[in-house]
C-alpha cells in the first residue's frame, strides 16, 4: 500500500481518497481533501496559511526534525532481506532477551537482599522479646539451651542531662 503526502498540506492521502490534479507539464500534484484543492487552485501559500505542516515547521510549532519521518521515507521503498542475516537477528534477539530477564531478576534479588536481613532481624528481635509465651519462663532457667543464641542490642535513648554535661 503506498501512502502519498497531500502537496497542499502535507498530510497523508491513502489509497482511493483524495484528488489528483495533473498540470500541462506533467507535475502530478496530490490533494487529501478538496480543501487543498480549492486553496491551491486559489494559489495560496501553503506556508502562510496556519493550518499547513509548512506553516507549523515554519513558525516552530512542529518538530522540523523527527526519527518518525526517516521511517515513512524507508517504508516506500522495497525492502530487501537476507536470510542468514535475519536467522543471526533472530537468534540475538532471544539472547538479548534472556540477558535482559537475567539482568532484571538479579537486581530484583540485589535490592531484595537488605529487607530480607531486615526481616529476619525483626523476626529474631520479636522472638527474643515475647519467648516466654513460646517457653515457660521456668523452662528457661531450667535449660538455657531453650534461648535464643541471637543477642539483640538495643541502645538506650539519651536524656537531656547526658546532653547538657557533653
Amino acid at each position: 500500500m503506498r501512502l502519498e503526502k497531500c502537496w497542499f498540506c502535507s498530510s497523508t492521502v491513502y489509497p482511493g481518497h483524495g484528488i489528483q490534479y495533473v498540470r500541462n507539464d506533467a507535475k502530478i500534484f496530490r490533494f487529501c481533501r478538496s480543501k487543498c484543492h480549492k486553496n491551491f487552485k486559489m494559489k495560496r501559500n501553503p506556508r502562510k496559511v496556519k493550518w499547513t505542516k509548512a506553516y507549523r515547521r515554519l513558525h516552530g510549532k512542529d518538530m522540523t526534525q523527527d526519527s518518525t519521518f526517516e521511517f515513512e521515507r524507508k517504508r516506500n521503498r522495497p525492502e530487501r532481506y537476507d536470510r542468514n542475516l535475519t536467522e543471526d537477528t533472530l537468534k540475538a534477539i532471544k539472547k538479548i532477551d534472556k540477558v535482559r530477564v537475567d539482568r532484571e531478576a538479579r537486581h530484583h534479588s540485589k535490592r531484595m537482599k537488605p529487607k530480607k536481613a531486615q526481616l529476619q532481624r525483626e523476626a529474631a528481635r520479636e522472638l527474643e522479646q515475647s519467648i516466654s509465651m513460646v517457653k515457660a519462663p521456668g523452662a528457661l532457667q531450667r535449660d538455657p539451651s531453650l534461648t535464643l543464641p541471637i543477642k539483640v542490642k538495643v541502645s538506650k535513648p539519651e536524656t537531656v542531662e547526658n546532653r547538657m554535661e557533653e
